[in-house]
């Protein structure tokens, strides 16, 4: 069989949104340490405001980093937020907006990185989103880069991320200038959201119904001024 030249031409009239993140995006309870039901994430909060004219695709993955490999993990690779970003573009095309928010696992004390260090490679990411041709018509999808909430008091997670809670405090500054650089939108989750008081990590449910909603309010903007 001859293979065919994959296809990024609009297909429907339907705007494609991939959410790709860690357990916060995959929408990890910090009460029950299972997930939170579909419409209660952020994800599917987005989904239920912008409604039937968008197609929202939450990629999220407990444990996922930007570029580093977590020896620890089982499926260790695949925790490894840069291998699987182009298949996941390339099974999701056309990706009309991109929506990152990783780095939280980064800020682990085995990784031993700054918070430039983690915006330096959300910009890895952000190359790879730009070399693709995911998005409409072969471009590229259009990016919003977003920082995660600065860790809160941390409980059984304490050693894991020693050290983290105030790098964590330094990223929304650096992604935006990591944003700015590559011409991508930017939006601090922490200018809406908290990390939860029960973990210091996770999100709680109302945090999940706020970051939604203004995501949404971000998602129609960006659409409603013809920049997608």
């Amino acid at each position: 069989m001859v293979p065919t030249k994959m296809s990024t031409k609009r297909r429907d009239a339907m705007n494609t949104v991939l959410c790709y993140g860690d357990s916060n995006t995959y929408g990890r309870d910090p009460v029950t340490k299972k997930r939170l039901e579909r419409d209660a994430r952020w994800p599917g909060i987005l989904q239920e405001i912008l409604g039937n004219e968008y197609y929202v695709i939450e990629e999220g993955l407990n444990g996922r980093t930007t570029v580093w490999d977590d020896p620890i993990r089982p499926g260790y690779l695949k925790r490894n937020g840069a291998l699987y970003l182009l298949p996941c573009l390339e099974s999701h095309c056309p990706v009309d907006l991109l929506i990152i928010m990783l780095g939280t696992n980064d800020l682990k004390a085995m990784f031993s990185v700054t918070a430039y260090d983690i915006a330096e490679s959300m910009g890895r990411l952000i190359e790879i989103a730009l070399g693709s041709k995911c998005g409409v018509d072969d471009n590229p999808p259009k990016m919003v880069v977003m920082s995660p909430p600065p860790l809160g008091k941390l409980s059984e997670y304490t050693e894991t991320f020693t050290g983290g809670v105030e790098k964590s405090k330094k990223l929304a500054p650096y992604y935006q200038k990591v944003a700015q650089k590559y011409g991508c939108l930017f939006f601090d989750a922490g200018s809406v959201i908290q990390s939860s008081k029960l973990d210091g990590l996770h999100f709680d449910r109302e945090d999940h119904k706020k970051l939604g909603k203004a995501v949404a309010g971000l998602v129609l903007d960006i659409f409603r001024s013809h920049d997608v």
